[in-house]
């Protein structure tokens, strides 16, 4: 058995990811740029309402689609609850069958790994398919400083490449760009493409697989990730739509696989599960067009040569909270996206993670923290979000995402030491634990009904309530609080009449 670096060491190590999962801005104002961007907030509506309306009609076939999705949040959930055990039957089953397996504390050691493994084959081009876990740890930019070129062969991946930009969406990256902007894309950043190539689908697509055919017949070592790996097995699996993937899998020498940990699933009929809930969650179809398995290395067919990186990169963090350890249960399928109001409004770009939307919220500072600086954008995500409910409603495994933003926002108000609000609230306790000091306060809060408008809101409060007005309304304060209502000679007859009252409404019996 051939295994490099062991088990993850315990610490002293930083217990959080590296790589693409901190942006630079907070998602307040980055979702304000955003919001600028009207082409941007077209192009989204229209994906996002197209791919919402395909899921509900192909789940809606499905007489046990809610069993479907208890069983898939079941078995993630007994993954997760076990995934020491799974994970070292899944390495034994995989160097059984001539793969090796590397385990990566985080993703500087990932990219490390694999520049290694590159190098070793005397290639300087490696072809990729899609992968969430390569794009969160930064590989295609490690490679590019070690003079290596990656190049991405899933369509949508190779548009945002060529324009270099970043993924916007989880399963269709370039989803923020239309056929205008693709077709621009291609005329500047693809050698020898037709100059007079039109912004037809079809037409675009022939000269990417144009472009793409000699990296594919060519290259010695490709890249991937994993949608699942069988603990039972040692089966590795890629779901996908074009094609590419396929070749990738089949035509190098090398295959390297980067792999979070979380994707172990403990059984090979396990699939019969996910190959359900994935398509009809992620693009609207009853199957894939492609779904790939391979199990280590078999000779004469396929790469010889079969690595799997095994990848934490803050997922042991995560684990260990007990609330927000079911993000890991997350099959990356983007249902969530799809139908967040947040998301489709401001796009994946304001998040600033690889993994934006709902699961972002939770997942990202999971992963990569909430407060590894000061004024963390991290610390901005768990309110990302109107709380709607609309992600639990779709997710396939049932993941509480909103219970768990409410969490990490209770997290963050914990760590973030003393602030305006916690002062603010702990006045307002002691106010309210005192009767004399809560009747002043309501009598002073009367003072406010100067500050109101004709229609009787408040719409722009002082420093430093400010925050609060420029977002919403507030009802003024009313001319005479409960309290003094009651003591009234209204309000003592009002509550005398009461008893008498809800008798004379209360159902009479039949007559007999």
């Amino acid at each position: 058995m051939s295994t490099f670096l062991g088990m993850p060491a315990a610490p002293p190590r930083s217990p959080y990811g590296t790589g693409n999962l901190r942006g630079e801005q907070a998602f307040p104002r980055a979702a304000h740029d955003e919001l600028r961007n009207e082409q941007l907030r077209r192009n989204l509506g229209r994906a996002t309402r197209t791919i919402r309306a395909k899921r509900l009609h192909v789940t809606g076939e499905l007489p046990d689609w809610e069993q479907l999705r208890e069983a898939g949040s079941a078995i993630k959930t007994d993954a997760m609850n076990r995934l020491p055990e799974l994970l070292e039957q899944l390495e034994s089953k995989v160097t059984e069958r001539g793969g090796t397996v590397h385990w990566a504390r985080d993703g500087a050691e990932a990219n490390e790994i694999v520049t290694r493994l590159v190098k070793a084959t005397g290639s300087r081009d490696v072809i990729k398919v899609k992968s969430m876990a390569t794009q969160e740890i930064g590989l295609n930019e490690h490679l590019e400083a070690a003079g290596i070129t990656p190049y991405e062969t899933d369509l949508a991946e190779l548009i945002v490449q060529l324009a270099h930009d970043r993924p916007s969406h989880i399963l269709v990256p370039a989803i923020h760009r239309n056929r205008d902007e693709i077709r621009q894309i291609f005329l500047k950043e693809i050698p020898g493409v037709d100059p007079k190539l039109d912004n037809v689908p079809a037409h675009l697509a022939a000269a990417a697989r144009a472009y793409l055919r000699e990296k594919f017949m060519t290259a010695k070592v490709a890249v991937s990730g994993a949608n699942f790996g069988i603990a039972e097995t040692g089966t590795l699996s890629v779901v996908e739509s074009e094609g590419n993937g396929r070749m990738c899998l089949t035509l190098p020498g090398t295959l390297i696989t980067v792999m979070g940990i979380e994707k172990v699933l403990p059984r090979f009929s396990d699939l019969e599960v996910f190959l359900q809930l994935l398509p009809r969650s992620s693009t609207g179809e009853r199957m894939n067009p492609y779904t790939s398995m391979w199990t280590g290395v078999t000779p004469g067919d396929g790469p010889q040569d079969f690595h799997l990186i095994l990848l934490d990169n803050g997922r042991t963090a995560a684990l260990a909270d007990t609330v927000g350890r079911a993000a890991l249960n997350c099959i990356r399928c983007s249902a969530c996206l799809n139908v967040c109001p947040v998301y489709e409004r401001a796009g994946g770009h304001a998040y600033g993670s690889t993994y934006p939307g709902p699961i972002g919220a939770v997942l990202t500072p999971q992963l990569a923290g909430m407060h590894a600086a000061k004024d963390d954008p991290n610390s901005s995500l768990p309110y990302a979000s109107s709380l709607c409910g609309a992600c639990f409603d779709a997710c396939p495994v049932k993941i509480d995402i909103p219970s768990m933003l409410v969490e990490l926002r209770h997290q963050h108000t914990e760590e973030s030491g003393t602030t305006a609000e916690k002062l603010a609230m702990k006045a307002a306790a002691t106010v309210m634990r005192k009767p004399k000091l809560f009747t002043a306060a309501q009598k002073a809060a009367g003072i406010g009904r100067v500050l109101a408008g004709r229609d009787g809101t408040l719409s722009h409060l002082p420093a430093p309530l400010s925050g609060w007005s420029d977002s919403r309304d507030t009802a003024a304060p009313p001319r005479q609080t409960f309290r003094s209502w009651l003591a009234s000679a209204e309000g003592a007859a009002t509550l005398r009449d009461a008893p008498a009252e809800a008798h004379g409404n209360a159902p009479q019996e039949d007559e007999k």
